[in-house]
């Protein structure tokens, strides 16, 4: 696994957080080299910018993503941003603002 996705499950009005000790999910994700998404949906925005902040102070790298379906849902990509900033994120903590062949290898990393 290189990637953890919708890691609370939130749905902002609709679905609280999985009650889940982020603390040690991160931790884990530290552990084992894992990266955390940063949700851009607006209806999701998971991770909270105060667990952004915890996988920052952990290590734990984070990668913004649209959760796009359908074309028009790119442009989230600046919630997810905003979420990261709030987090403290800067740009060597986002994966997806690395050169590809960073990227890459981190994605092929323990195959």
């Amino acid at each position: 696994m290189h990637i953890l996705a919708h890691p609370t499950g939130r749905l902002i009005g609709r679905r609280e957080p999985y009650a889940i000790d982020m603390e040690q999910v991160i931790k884990a994700a530290s552990d084992h080299g894992v990266m955390v998404e940063v949700n851009a949906q607006p209806d999701r925005l998971d991770l909270s910018d105060v667990h952004v902040q915890m996988a920052r102070a952990a290590h734990v790298t984070v990668v913004i993503s649209t959760d796009a379906h359908r074309p028009e849902e790119l442009r989230h990509m600046r919630y997810g941003v905003d979420q990261a900033r709030r987090g403290w994120c800067e740009a060597r903590d986002v994966a997806n603002t690395y050169p590809l062949d960073t990227f890459r290898a981190l994605l092929t990393k323990g195959r």
